[in-house]
């Protein structure tokens, strides 16, 4: 191998001499290299002319399938080094989760490691991690079977919100009240498991299921929850997205009754990420900050913070 890479090196710097100084070696280094390889394959390669040299016919075939080969060797050396130093995290997710949990947290990340940057891409597609050049994909259910490293991030939970000023407009004592409208419907990708729905929520508070479709619905829970927001109505919004507007009083939940959704969430990555700077870091940070969703969404910790509590009203039937 090594008078091969001298024999590409000969004919692509046009002498000994520059081949010599690429490859750090002696002239006659070089010259017992060609030697040994035309010995070996028993052909000449090159016609020599004084101090200058020639290809031959043999050459000529024999270097366009070399330089090709060596063409391959050094594109993935490249790679390799680019992929390495590469300064910056690709992160993509689910929108939703892109807008409502994940936006947050990287502005926390950023503000930790103010060296880093981090790129977020928001797609209902599940591709492949290093083909489209993605470091880390957050998906949901079992899309997640199609990557090769994964973990579990958390089960989220649905709870109806509101904007304080729907309260205050229609007051709300018992889930009938929610019930009675307006509802907001959130409509799921046909390839996941639906959320639970507004007739899962009456059926699980014991009561019949609305008389009356949901007057908005949207395709994006991020939207349906801004809708909430607006003042549009209520919604069964995830923990995960609502719990920064129930903490800065744009959300409230007149009562606290959960479900479940039916799948959770992972965090996939590409293996070569971890051997690059902050990759390992943002791995746990990410993981680390769902430990913490998961409590929240359980119920076992507080959307809000203790500086600003909001009023959750007791479940009533």
């Amino acid at each position: 191998m090594r008078a091969v890479q001298v024999f590409e090196a000969v004919v692509r710097c046009g002498s000994v001499t520059a081949a010599a100084e690429e490859l750090c070696v002696s002239p006659g280094a070089i010259s017992q290299q060609i030697h040994n390889i035309e010995k070996s394959l028993n052909v000449r390669l090159f016609e020599r002319s004084g101090r200058s040299l020639a290809l031959t016919s043999w050459g000529r075939i024999y270097y366009e399938r070399v330089r090709f080969a060596f063409e391959q060797l050094r594109t993935a050396q490249d790679t390799l080094s680019r992929a390495r130093s590469k300064p910056g995290i690709v992160l993509s997710a689910l929108p939703s989760m892109a807008i409502r949990w994940l936006q947050p947290l990287l502005l926390q990340w950023r503000a930790a490691h103010p060296g880093a940057s981090v790129r977020l891409v928001g797609t209902d597609e599940e591709t492949s991690l290093r083909d489209e050049q993605i470091d880390f994909r957050i998906s949901y259910g079992t899309d997640v079977r199609q990557y090769e490293h994964f973990a579990e991030l958390f089960i989220d939970t649905v709870v109806p919100a509101c904007s304080a000023g729907l309260l205050a407009k229609r007051p709300v004592q018992t889930a009938a009240d929610i019930l009675a409208g307006p509802l907001i419907d959130i409509e799921w990708d046909v390839r996941h498991r639906p959320a639970p729905s507004w007739d899962d929520w009456a059926r699980g508070a014991g009561l019949p299921q609305p008389d009356t479709a949901a007057e908005l619905a949207f395709s994006l829970s991020s939207a349906a929850i801004d809708a909430a927001v607006n003042g549009g109505g209520f919604v069964l919004g995830q923990i995960a997205m609502i719990h920064e507007d129930v903490a800065n009083g744009r959300l409230v939940i007149p009562i606290d009754r959960r479900l479940t959704m039916p799948a959770p969430y992972f965090l996939a990555w590409d293996r070569a990420v971890l051997d690059r700077p902050y990759g390992e870091d943002f791995r746990a940070f990410i993981i680390a900050a769902a430990r913490r969703q998961a409590a929240q969404s359980a119920g076992r910790a507080p959307l809000a913070p203790a500086r600003t509590p909001v009023p959750l009203r007791p479940g009533a039937a």
